[in-house]
């Protein structure tokens, strides 16, 4: 990023200076990123971060839990690249670690995920994704109500209710955390109103045919079932409904279960579960770190 454009985005200025001075092992990822996706992005970025992280200390932290979760995914990638495999153990056990885990989910996981969206570029290119092929023609459709199955930071259901100003949407998840997070972004960017989010299992308490829109981003690979999950979505949506469905491909984590090691891996889960794909996305992350290792790659449906 150069001098010039400092001035005009100080809060990008200024985290882009956190990662020099105090995360040096990822001190360009501002500038990568800026020179992959440019104005767009910069304003897109600052935006999230004067909505979300207003404070100077708040963004000091908020970096902080970027800096931890990105070096733990990196130690569990280089693992997952000498055996193979994913270490996670049972869904329980991944849930009591990570999800209902309070100190880790609000200091590390969620706004580690929630800055990953604009720093890691395969994420960012899913949101692309995601806002050309699912949420324009949800728009030109009149689509009035989509449901978000585990929101995460609840990024992608902000998204969905900025680009669809007259909707109103629904999360569902088994964090505590993850529902907070979500609702505070969703408050922050004056979208709190049009959404809410109820802890719920999506696969036993989410009645048939009541998702007019689904989003389900990144879930798959944090279930040791996802076809019967998979299924579980075909039936919430409405006949005639779309979704947009996402997975992780060989991308280690503390939470990630199932290893899908192909795009064709979800696809065939996909279809399997009687879904109909129209379009997809397969985005590559960064590496390998040694020739030949699996890269983190991120896939992504849109289906009916």
């Amino acid at each position: 990023m150069s001098p010039r454009e400092v001035p005009s985005r100080p809060l990008l200025a200024e985290v882009r200076d956190l990662f020099r001075t105090r995360h040096r092992f990822s001190a360009d990822i501002v500038d990568r990123a800026y020179a992959l996706f440019g104005d767009d992005w910069a304003d897109r970025f600052e935006e999230a971060l004067r909505h979300m992280f207003p404070e100077t200390d708040s963004r000091a932290d908020a970096i902080r839990g970027y800096a931890a979760f990105a070096m733990s995914s990196l130690r569990y990638q280089a693992r997952f690249e000498t055996t193979g495999e994913y270490e996670a153990g049972t869904y329980a056990e991944v849930a009591s670690k990570v999800y209902h885990n309070e100190d880790y989910m609000q200091a590390e996981y969620l706004p580690g995920l929630f800055l990953s969206h604009y720093l890691w570029p395969h994420h960012y290119r899913q949101i692309q994704f995601f806002e050309t092929a699912f949420l324009d023609p949800m728009q030109v459709a009149g689509v009035e109500r989509f449901l978000e199955v585990g929101v995460g930071t609840g990024l992608y259901s902000r998204l969905a209710l900025q680009r669809l100003p007259s909707a109103r949407g629904r999360g569902v998840d088994i964090s505590r955390s993850s529902q907070r997070f979500a609702l505070r972004q969703a408050d922050a960017f004056d979208c709190g109103a049009r959404y809410a989010v109820d802890l719920e299992d999506v696969t036993t308490d989410t009645a048939e045919g009541s998702a007019e829109a689904l989003i389900c981003v990144e879930v798959l690979e944090h279930l040791e079932d996802p076809d019967a999950f998979l299924r579980a979505l075909r039936r919430v949506l409405k006949p005639g409904g779309k979704a947009f469905i996402t997975a992780a491909i060989n991308a280690a984590h503390a939470d990630h279960i199932y290893l899908y090691r192909h795009a064709g891996d979800v696809e065939a889960q996909i279809v399997e579960a009687g879904f109909a794909i129209e379009q997809y996305l397969v985005a590559r992350g960064p590496g390998p770190i040694r020739p030949g290792a699996p890269v983190p790659t991120a896939v992504a449906f849109v289906v009916q």
